[in-house]
């Protein structure tokens, strides 16, 4: 008996969000097809029954996030996108650039774990990474709008404020470097959100 629509549409967000946390851990090459498979608890056999690569799984994986992970993220963290204001900017910059996102390797957003495996990867993937950007330009510009002519500009300089001061946080050894790093693009976004 063939599986219903619902239990393959499951198994395949279960294939996804095991792949998203390797991914974040390992990167694309180290992470192989049965990592991904035996992680969700499913044999390899069924991936190509939902993916025809593992460079399409990559590029699912990374879409992912912004309404499954990211979603539960910015909940958490009190930011609601259907009500783009300067609080949610700020709300959305107090989370993102906060400790325990930098800690949470696992759950951490795709723009910060993987952006030398993206710009190695395939268009599909980076169109994938673009939306993620997309949508954080979007809810910055949101809660500007109005406030100048420049509200786009000052909306991508403090997705790259927040990307980039978390990348390289990340990138750091243990040390009060990481804490600045962090602390310096937290401040710097959250007075241009202001302004």
């Amino acid at each position: 008996m063939p599986y219903s629509s619902e239990h393959k549409q499951k198994t395949r967000e279960k294939i996804v969000e095991s792949a998203r946390i390797l991914f974040n851990r390992h990167g694309f090459q180290d992470v192989t097809i049965d990592m991904v498979m035996q992680n969700a608890g499913l044999t390899r056999g069924g991936f190509y029954n939902h993916f025809k690569s593992k460079e399409a799984l990559y590029g699912a994986a990374v879409s992912s996030f912004l309404m499954g992970r990211g979603a539960q993220w910015r909940a958490d963290a009190g930011v609601d996108p259907t009500n783009p204001d300067p609080d949610m900017a700020r709300q959305m910059i107090a989370g993102y650039l906060s400790p325990e996102h930098l800690g949470d390797l696992d759950g951490q957003c795709p723009m910060i774990a993987l952006p030398s495996d993206i710009a190695r990867a395939n268009p599909e993937v980076q169109a994938s990474y673009q939306e993620l950007l997309e949508a954080m330009v979007w809810l910055f510009e949101s809660g500007l709008e109005g406030q100048d002519d420049k509200a786009r500009q000052k909306a991508l300089s403090m997705a790259a404020l927040c990307i980039g001061g978390m990348i390289l946080a990340r990138t750091l050894p243990a040390s009060a470097l990481v804490q600045e790093v962090r602390l310096a693009a937290l401040r710097t976004a959250t007075e241009m959100a202001a302004r």
